[in-house]
């Protein structure tokens, strides 16, 4: 089975207490599709996704951060 991988760049607009921004990176890392979720250590606010679009769709990964009560959009789409 061929997988791909493609990142994605995510604000979030709160500002979130390490446990939370931890939580939700783990979270997402083992969601179905998503390889890694990264957040940038000095621009909290900013985190990477990679994940494989023939399993999951961007959308529903900013759904299922914004479905947690968080405020977020994707960059650059």
């Amino acid at each position: 089975m061929k997988s791909y991988d493609v990142a994605v760049v995510m604000h979030i607009d709160e500002e979130l207490s390490d446990t939370e921004i931890h939580q939700l990176e783990y979270d997402l890392s083992f969601a179905p599709g998503i390889r890694s979720a990264c957040v940038n250590e000095r621009a909290r606010h900013l985190m990477v996704i990679d994940y494989d679009p023939e399993q999951v769709y961007s959308g529903e990964i900013l759904h299922a951060v914004q479905h947690r009560g968080y405020h977020a959009e994707l960059i650059g789409l």
